[in-house]
C-alpha cells in the first residue's frame, strides 16, 4: 500500500513556483536591459541607415555636380585667357567720386 507523502507534492509546487518566478525575473531584467541600452544610444546621436543612405546619396550627387563644374570650367579656362586686371587710377572713377576719398573733417575743421 501506497502512502500520501504530501511533502514532495509541496516542495515540487513549490519547486515549479520558484521556477515560473525566476523566468519571469529573467525576462524583467533582459527587458529593462533593452530599454535603458535604447536610451544610451539614443542619447549618443546615432543616425537611422536611412538617413545615413539619404545623406551618402546626396554626398554622391554634390561629389558628381562639382566634378561636372570642374570640367565645365578647365574647358572655359582652356578656351580664353583673362587679361590681367589692372588698379583702377583717380581718371577711372566717376565724376565726384573723388570726394567720397578725401579724408573727413576732423572735430575743430567741423566747430570751426
Amino acid at each position: 500500500m501506497q502512502t500520501e507523502n504530501n511533502l514532495f507534492a509541496d516542495l515540487s509546487r513549490f519547486l515549479n513556483g520558484a521556477a515560473g518566478t525566476l523566468a519571469g525575473v529573467g525576462r524583467e531584467a533582459e527587458a529593462s536591459a533593452r530599454t535603458r541600452a535604447k536610451e544610451f544610444l539614443g542619447g549618443l546621436d546615432f543616425v537611422s541607415r536611412d538617413e545615413f543612405e539619404a545623406v551618402k546619396a546626396m554626398a554622391v550627387a554634390a561629389r558628381d555636380e562639382a566634378d561636372e563644374l570642374r570640367a565645365r570650367l578647365d574647358k572655359l579656362e582652356r578656351g580664353t585667357t583673362p587679361e590681367p586686371l589692372a588698379m583702377p587710377t583717380a581718371d577711372d572713377l566717376p565724376a565726384g567720386a573723388d570726394a567720397l576719398l578725401s579724408p573727413a573733417p576732423t572735430i575743430d575743421e567741423v566747430d570751426g
